[in-house]
């Protein structure tokens, strides 16, 4: 067989996994990938600012495609820019491999420029961390996807050896590796299930990530039928229950959380499924009342307070299919009750007076954007109200960090999201803070020419700390982005700023700019004091 260069072996792997795009910043070891890249059909390299944006794209492609996000940083100061959005991976579960450049075996350590341990710095924040040989490329490639995708997903680092890209060798004659999948509860885990379910008159759904990546949507509403039982959400969850379901009650921990409280502190268990603790500890919000938890991994709960009737640990879908054939009638719940309670807590959500807030930029927004729409958000104030009062009709829809928490995350997810999917609408909501952080990458969207809607929440304002720092008698102190005025002038790295200052002049902003082509920013300027009564409220009711 024909020997080939370790770096087109690299993209040939990478290109048989169905990657299309590898996100980076280039390095002189890179070049052979780079040319391997260019040469190959059906795969591309796209530039990006910063190896930290690099990564948060990465980890979005592998959310939306289901294949690895591929990411590249250099030595160093590469590697650890590149850290940020590998951590984001791994806390907000998105399958990935990071690829960096590492020091040949003779130089490892020495004390070299720019040189750290970048194994020892991956290690914490990856599955597994590996470097690569010239003679198992497509093993330890294939291997690291498996890893990727498999259990619960996360990121892969394999270190590039500099000097070994143009090697050749033959390539491994083997295909890409089936993903592992758990295996099914045991028959004891079920039935003890399925008896504290019968049992229980007021049990209580609460859903996490994996539910709503395993695509269990229309079990969790027949659940709810079938039972006559609220469900609550975690937030990286959006999408998996509409709203306006009679069962639905609401997101934990974001906007008006305690009226949420409300429905889940009266159950007598508590079953719940997918759910991961990175987005909220079970501790912060769980009644007085026994979990039952449907997942792949076992729970983290504090077992000297609070009671763990059964942990089911397998397949989530076969799990959940048999709660619903539990053989028990409807529970006691008083759905008007939930529905008074939700309808209370969506109107204190909307903009009082005419005000031009935060919650009518949303409801605008919402009002604007096609519902079959990709919306991202950064992190900030905003988020807790998107989490709780943006409608999101199908899981996918609306895309957050919430165990990794970045700022910074919300244009290059929209960046990937338009990248992944070029003919459907995609919109991001930043706030100030935020957009500072990555506002560099927008100058990928103008070089790939994405159609992205970019509303930018300008208030001038750290609201969530400022709201702390209230709560403790504080002075307001470092927390002010400037004292007044808008975040720049009318084109930022190419891309035109539309301004408004009233609902009236933001409606016609986004009209504008959705009729655009290429990437647009809406400026809303905002009074950040509307989230002072909505957000960081206690989860028990």
């Amino acid at each position: 067989m024909t020997q080939i260069s370790v770096a087109q072996q690299v993209v040939d792997a990478l290109k048989e996994l169905g990657v299309k795009h590898v996100f980076g910043v280039p390095s002189g070891g890179w070049v052979d990938y780079m040319e391997a890249i260019r040469t190959t059909e059906g795969i591309d390299f796209v530039l990006a600012t910063h190896e930290g944006g690099a990564a948060f794209m990465a980890d979005v492609c592998g959310r939306i495609t289901g294949v690895p996000g591929v990411c590249f940083g250099t030595f160093g100061p590469g590697a650890t820019n590149l850290a940020t959005g590998v951590g984001s991976a791994y806390l907000d579960r998105s399958p990935m491999i990071a690829l960096t450049d590492e020091m040949p075996e003779h130089k490892r350590g020495r004390i070299v420029q720019m040189a750290i341990d970048h194994q020892a710095l991956f290690k914490p924040i990856t599955k597994k961390t590996t470097r690569l040989e010239p003679g198992k490329v497509r093993e330890i490639l294939f291997e690291a996807a498996q890893e990727a995708l498999s259990g619960v997903p996360g990121p892969v680092h394999v270190g590039l050896p500099v000097g070994m890209s143009a090697e050749k060798t033959t390539p491994q004659d083997m295909a890409p590796l089936p993903v592992i999948k758990a295996d099914k509860a045991s028959d004891e885990q079920l039935e003890k299930m399925q008896s504290l379910f019968s049992d229980a008159k007021k049990p209580v759904l609460v859903l996490g990530l994996r539910a709503a990546t395993c695509g269990l949507g229309k079990e969790i509403k027949a659940l709810a039928e079938k039972f006559n039982v609220p469900v609550v959400i975690n937030p990286m969850a959006k999408g998996i229950l509409d709203e306006t379901d009679p069962h639905y009650a609401g997101v934990l921990f974001h906007a008006l959380s305690d009226v949420v409280g409300q429905t889940h502190q009266q159950a007598d268990l508590v079953v719940s499924i997918g759910y991961d603790e990175v987005e909220f500890s079970y501790e912060d919000w769980l009644p007085d009342a026994p979990l039952v938890s449907l997942d792949i991994v076992a729970t983290d709960l504090d077992t000297n307070t609070y009671t763990l009737a059964c942990d089911v640990l397998g397949d989530i879908a076969h799990s959940v299919n048999q709660l619903l054939a539990c053989d028990c009638g409807p529970k006691d719940w008083d759905l008007q009750a939930l529905a008074e309670r939700k309808a209370d807590m969506f109107a204190r959500m909307s903009p009082q007076n005419n005000a031009f807030g935060p919650c009518a930029a949303l409801d605008i927004l919402r009002e604007k954007f096609p519902q079959n729409g990709i919306m991202t958000c950064d992190v900030g104030a905003h988020i807790h109200l998107i989490g709780q009062k943006w409608p999101t009709p199908k899981v996918g829809l609306q895309i957050m960090t919430n165990g990794w928490s970045a700022m910074g995350f919300g244009i290059p997810s929209a960046i990937t999201a338009k990248l992944c999917l070029p003919d459907t609408p995609v919109c991001s909501v930043v706030g100030d803070g935020g957009f500072l952080m990555t506002a560099g990458e927008l100058a990928v969207a103008v070089r790939e020419n994405l159609s992205i809607v970019f509303v930018l929440f300008t208030d001038n304002d750290l609201a969530l700390i400022r709201i702390k720092q209230e709560k403790k008698n504080n002075p307001i102190y470092g927390t002010p982005i400037r004292e007044r005025g808008t975040i720049g002038g009318d084109n930022i790295f190419g891309v035109p700023v539309l301004k408004a200052f009233d609902q009236n002049e933001y409606g016609q902003a986004l009209d504008k700019a959705f009729a655009m082509g290429g990437p647009v920013i809406v400026e809303a300027i905002l009074d950040s004091r509307e989230y002072d009564d909505l957000v960081l409220r206690k989860d028990r009711g």
